[in-house]
């Protein structure tokens, strides 16, 4: 199995970004009832959670991104998205996908995102 994540780079403050992670080798029974999620690592800061889809739907967003962060996903495509709007420096990360089941925990390779002042 493999995350492959796709869509980082350097944009201005204010706009728009759309992270995807395509999972290959997995099969659809282990990608839809999984537990879906984004995180984000600065330089010297702790990972932090920035989107969680849960298996039947659910979606949380911590205050900082709320209303700005979407997360999706294509069951078909085996694909989650992480849609983010009106980005601001302090979004200015390494982003990394993550699915976990029952006895799985995958992780993307992590892509750089630099919102530029």
């Amino acid at each position: 199995v493999q995350l492959r994540q796709s869509g980082g780079g350097i944009v201005q403050v204010g706009e728009s970004l759309k992270l995807s992670c395509a999972a290959s080798g997995m099969i659809t029974s282990v990608f839809n009832p999984s537990t879906k999620a984004w995180y984000r690592q600065a330089p010297g800061k702790q990972r932090e959670l920035v989107a969680l889809l849960s298996s039947d739907g659910v979606t949380n967003y911590p205050d900082s991104v709320k209303g700005r962060f979407t997360i999706s996903k294509d069951s078909a495509r085996k694909t989650l998205y992480l849609q983010m709007t009106a980005l601001k420096p302090e979004d200015t990360s390494v982003y990394y996908c993550n699915l976990r089941g029952r006895d799985s925990d995958y992780w993307g390779q992590g892509t750089q995102v630099t919102v530029a002042s």
